[in-house]
């Protein structure tokens, strides 16, 4: 009688895990860094950073502080705009503090190449008020393409 192998179904990341990973790819190609040059700073392997930025690996404590460090943002960046699901109430809830509403950097019809060469870009302006007027430009033509 041939034994049949059943495999287990594969688990599926944290939605954490993948929010973490998504600010850190962002963060990365923001400051122009590749996987290879980040993944020789942390002394693991390109395929571990590919991992850490998909969320198929947890990132722990020491090791976000250290990326955090190299990437110059602080720890609590990787958690911006958050959500941690609460189903025994049936509602999503902020991470962080109250205060600090900044917009999720989540463009869903915008493909993340664009996103980020977008994102790059707009970090290296160092204006404030130039910044404040390039986001209004881009809201009023974005108001200008509803239906």
């Amino acid at each position: 009688m041939k034994q049949v192998e059943v495999m287990a179904p594969r688990k599926q990341p944290n939605p954490i895990d993948i929010h973490v990973g998504s600010r850190l790819k962002l963060r990365r190609t923001m400051v122009g860094m590749t996987q290879e040059k980040l993944g020789d700073q942390l002394g693991v392997t390109f395929q571990q950073v590919q991992k850490y930025e998909k969320g198929a690996n947890r990132i722990g404590a020491s090791r976000l502080q250290e990326i955090a460090r190299i990437l110059a943002v602080p720890v609590a960046y990787f958690f911006e705009d958050a959500k941690e699901s609460h189903p025994e109430s049936e509602r999503n809830m902020d991470y962080g503090f109250a205060e600090d509403h900044s917009p999720a950097f989540d463009l869903p019809h915008v493909p993340s190449g664009e996103a980020h060469a977008l994102a790059r870009a707009f970090s290296r302006i160092a204006d404030a008020r130039i910044r404040r007027r390039i986001i209004d430009l881009v809201e009023t033509l974005a108001d200008g393409q509803r239906p």
